[in-house]
C-alpha cells in the first residue's frame, strides 16, 4: 500500500499532462482544417471575383 501512497499522485499528475496536451492537440488541428477551409474559400471568392471583372474577349 505504500506504493500506492507514492506512486499515484504522479500517475494522476501524468494522466492529468496527458489528457490536457490530447486537448491541446485537437483544438489545434481543428483550428488549422479550419483556417484551412476559410482560405480556401476566400481564395475561390477572390478567383470569381477576378473572373467576374476581367474583360470577355470576342472570338472572330
Amino acid at each position: 500500500m505504500e506504493y500506492v501512497e507514492v506512486l499515484l499522485p504522479s500517475v494522476c499528475v501524468g494522466a492529468l499532462f496527458y489528457f490536457v496536451m490530447k486537448a491541446l492537440l485537437n483544438v489545434d488541428r481543428s483550428e488549422r482544417k479550419a483556417l484551412a477551409e476559410a482560405e480556401r474559400e476566400a481564395d475561390l471568392a477572390a478567383e470569381r471575383e477576378a473572373s467576374s471583372q476581367a474583360p470577355e474577349k470576342e472570338s472572330n
